[in-house]
């Protein structure tokens, strides 16, 4: 379902275009002035946006919105049309310039053709096959980052992909890497956590011979390895409030000094760093550069937990029934509905990295073959889960929540599990639901949900 944001101080104007676009099945989120368009973008995808333009500084907003969202189309909109000023949109990164006193039904047709040629439906299919076997899910969120990873694919610019541990976030880096034209070049990973303070700063940049006690040779370090390749700066959070500028440094100016050494070394791998912690409370706190947050931010790529998307949770459990079979000579068709149901119910505090670990330990340990059933989970595993009623999970944010668009995505993940477990039966999923037939139709034509 393509996502639409719609900025518009003029009330009226607003909701006509938000009707119209609503009609062609598209999700639209509307605002009225650009800080708040900027703060929606910052936290979600959007495939389109409609920006208003008067000014030059107008334009320059603009401008800046396209390099840091390069997946987003933009359609600069005004009252009047200058030439000069459609040519300095158009420059700036537009795809469409619409003029406010058209006909509101025309810019359904704008924007749909806008969709089809920034986002062509060879690249909307791919989101839905995704060609990176280890990246399993349907859910509405990660087909935007699907969608996103293939739209920055050929860039250069820096990425910063956030989200709790065993979320997947070097997953997400590593497609980045495998889909680029440095696919071939080295892949180069490092987490920032896991070295030694007094260790880092040369696993980073390398050192020259008796650069300090112990440095008995010359050494390369992870930013000299990458070469022309991707470096994945993992737990970049961790690193002291020293070393993080000296990697801004090195980001900034494409150069960097091995320790001990006076000569620079030309820096050329692309960048991806990756945090679990909330680096903007980090920089409130003086705990994280804030200059160095900006550099980072180019391209944001935010993982939501797996208790957000357990519509995704039946595809992973089937990819590692599979995965470990292989790996373990195993044969397990399946996993039981009780056994199922417990899953869905859980919380999963370590994500993805939990249920991976989970059913590793399943298969490896049942015998025989055939379906596994609940009886085959450790019980203390899921003390908590009740099998007798139904649970929600739900987790308000320390900032708050756009409730409207909480209750819609908590409606679909109800709608895409009812239509999952019935493999796509609409008149068994509308009974899951106490739903009447004719009522869930509506909803999957006005939402545009599908089962895959």
């Amino acid at each position: 379902m393509n996502r639409v944001l719609i900025c518009e101080p003029d009330a009226a104007l607003c909701a006509s275009y938000r009707e119209c676009l609503e009609k062609l099945h598209l999700w639209v989120v509307t605002c009225s002035d650009s800080a708040k368009a900027e703060a929606l973008l910052e936290k979600q995808f959007f495939h389109c946006c409609l920006w208003p333009v008067q000014d030059e500084s107008s334009v320059a907003a603009l401008s800046a919105l396209k390099q840091s969202r390069p997946g987003t189309a933009l359609i600069a909109t005004s009252l009047t049309s200058p030439s000069q000023l459609v040519v300095q949109c158009m420059r700036a990164g537009a795809s469409h310039f619409w003029v406010k006193e058209s006909p509101a039904d025309s810019l359904g047709t704008v924007v749909m053709e806008t969709l089809a040629r920034v986002v062509p439906d060879e690249v909307r299919q791919a989101a839905f096959d995704f060609p990176i076997p280890q990246f399993v899910g349907k859910h509405p969120k990660m087909l935007e980052i699907f969608q996103l990873i293939l739209s920055i694919r050929n860039s250069d610019s820096t990425v910063l992909i956030t989200g709790e541990s065993g979320t997947g976030k070097e997953v997400v880096a590593r497609a980045i890497h495998d889909l680029s034209p440095r696919r071939k070049l080295p892949w180069v990973a490092i987490n920032c956590g896991a070295i030694p303070a007094n260790l880092i700063e040369s696993e980073l940049f390398g050192h020259m011979k008796g650069s300090f006690t112990g440095a008995t040779q010359n050494r390369l370090g992870r930013f000299q390895l990458a070469g022309n390749g991707t470096l994945f700066l993992d737990e970049i959070s961790d690193l002291s409030f020293d070393l993080q500028g000296k990697i801004l440094r090195a980001i900034q100016n494409r150069t960097f000094e091995p320790v001990g050494s006076p000569q620079s070394v030309g820096l050329e791998a692309r960048i991806i760093a990756a945090t679990n912690q909330d680096l903007d409370s980090a920089v409130a706190d003086k705990r994280f550069r804030q200059d160095l947050y900006y550099r980072l931010n180019v391209i944001p790529i935010y993982i939501p937990p797996l208790r957000a998307r357990k519509t995704d949770i039946p595809l992973l459990v089937r990819y590692f029934i599979e995965k470990f079979c292989k790996l373990n000579g195993k044969e397990f068709t399946g996993i039981s509905e009780d056994a199922m149901r417990c899953l869905m119910q859980y919380h999963w505090p370590g994500n993805i990295r939990e249920l991976e670990n989970l059913m590793e330990r399943v298969v490896v340990l049942k015998q025989g073959s055939g379906i596994i059933d609940l009886k085959d989970f450790p019980i203390q595993h899921f003390s908590n889960v009740r099998l007798d009623r139904f649970v929600a999970s739900v987790a308000l944010p320390e900032d708050g929540i756009d409730f409207n668009e909480a209750v819609n995505e908590f409606e679909n993940e109800l709608i895409l599990q009812a239509l999952q477990r019935t493999a796509g039966n609409k008149n068994r999923a509308a009974t899951l639901l106490n739903l009447n037939r004719t009522t869930l139709v509506e909803k999957l034509k006005r939402k545009g949900l599908t089962i895959l």
